[in-house]
């Protein structure tokens, strides 16, 4: 089992260069298997959800090769199967990315319920909805859902909620429909744009991504390509609030700063200094932080992926913030870690009230969730004392080498790995039966 050890009180400052979107990448890896001919894909980030992708695409036959520090050269021409298997599907929730893709491709698809970080009921309702309106029959039996079709053929789809993944699922599905889908009340990310370019790339026809309707009209083939995936919005807002923490100065490199408004104008209401430049921004703190009010919402408004990291922040702002959680219930888990750093927090259903007290503790607490565990990095970094962070596979998930980029801009942080206690009890146990 491994943590990370951080010793606070360092400020951070230097150069740091953002990774590939793990939001993107997870959907663009499964989307190789419509294409007829290999694909390389750059800009990818080293992380364990990309990994999994890419054992399940090898599981399924594919032919991967590494062929640069983040690049890979994917053959789907060899794939023969069309099951993802539970032991991956359950460690990542973009699993069902395969489902469009392997319908798409094959008219048929066998994938496990995902998994994923525990934010709360997660249905993927919207997602059968979307393959339903296509032509495709599904099955829900013992964890794994079913999907088959004689034909899938472009129809329209209006989806009930704003959903990222439905959107993004459909969109798979819909690129070799026979005729014309429209996609309404579509997500807006970034990665649904970056998705769509990559389609494109292949030969695919879609209009429309970014905004809330999506035209796609299916075409036969589609042919390899090379493609970079963007880079990551949330790691720049993760490295962005780090900086204020420790009221540092850091260039963020490798960004788009258009996909980073949202919170660049919140973060200049707390106090941070950020000026932008064409790929990257500098983020720096000369006075005191002070309160806000946020709100998550869909794109473009504040993500809720950076809801616990500025949340963070507060803590060391001075005033009375508050927080509204408008996307997963279950999102603020991690208040009751960041309380054993010193946080005055109160949860109310989906509001959390913050206290600024200017000051946070170092205390041993565990990431419950991706974005979590990144916010106690961030409270580590800003606390007198000493910090252990367990349960840092939901770091990973995310993150590319984040201790080492923080290492790099003067930050002691320190993954060491420790005995795992259930292993240890086991062997006590059984060294009390002999």
């Amino acid at each position: 089992m491994d943590k990370f050890v951080v010793k606070g009180g360092r400020r951070l400052e230097g150069e740091v260069t953002i990774s590939g979107a793990k939001n993107a990448a997870v959907a663009i890896l499964p989307a190789v298997i419509l294409s007829d001919e290999p694909c390389v894909v750059e800009n990818v980030p080293y992380i364990s959800d990309v990994r999994i992708c890419i054992h399940i695409l090898e599981e399924m036959g594919a032919q991967v090769e590494k062929i640069g520090k983040d690049a890979y050269r994917i053959d789907p021409t060899t794939i023969s199967k069309y099951c993802v298997p539970y032991e991956y599907a359950r460690k990542m929730r973009a699993s069902y990315y395969f489902l469009g893709a392997l319908l798409g491709k094959f008219n048929k698809a066998r994938v496990s319920m995902p998994g994923g970080c525990p934010l709360g009921d997660r249905p993927i309702d919207q997602h059968l909805k979307a393959f339903t309106a296509l032509g495709a029959e599904y099955t829900l039996s013992q964890g794994m859902v079913d999907l088959v079709a004689d034909k899938l053929t472009g129809n329209q789809i209006f989806f009930d909620v704003v959903t990222v993944g439905a959107t993004m699922n459909a969109m798979l599905a819909a690129v070799k429909a026979e005729g014309l889908t429209i996609i309404e009340n579509a997500a807006k990310e970034p990665h649904i744009v970056d998705l769509a370019n990559f389609l494109n790339s292949m030969g695919a026809n879609i209009m429309g991504a970014g905004t809330d309707v999506i035209k796609i009209r299916g075409v036969e083939h589609l042919h390899g390509t090379t493609y970079a995936v963007i880079p990551d919005q949330i790691e720049a807002g993760t490295f962005m609030v780090a900086v204020a923490a420790t009221k540092g100065d850091v260039l963020i490199k490798n960004v788009i700063p258009k996909h980073l408004e949202s919170i660049t104008k919140k973060l200049e209401k707390i106090g941070v200094n950020i000026e932008q430049f064409d790929d990257s921004i500098r983020v720096w703190v000369d006075g005191p932080l002070v309160k806000t009010n946020v709100k998550t919402a869909p794109h473009p408004g504040f993500p809720t992926d950076m809801q616990s990291q500025i949340a963070t922040l507060l803590c060391l702002a001075q005033g009375t913030s508050i927080i509204t959680e408008n996307i997963w219930e279950q999102r603020f888990r991690y208040v009751d870690e960041l309380r054993r750093m010193g946080a005055d927090i109160t949860v109310n259903g989906k509001v959390a009230l913050i206290e600024g007290t200017g000051k946070l503790m170092g205390a041993p607490v565990k990431a419950c969730d991706l974005r979590a565990g990144a916010a106690l990095i961030i409270a580590g970094l800003a606390a007198s004392g000493v910090t252990e962070i367990e349960d840092i596979y939901h770091i990973e998930r995310g993150y590319d080498c984040m201790e080492g980029k923080l290492r790099a801009l003067g930050a002691d942080i320190e993954k060491v790995s420790v005995p795992d206690k259930t292993e240890e009890t086991k062997s006590d146990s059984t060294k009390a039966a002999v």
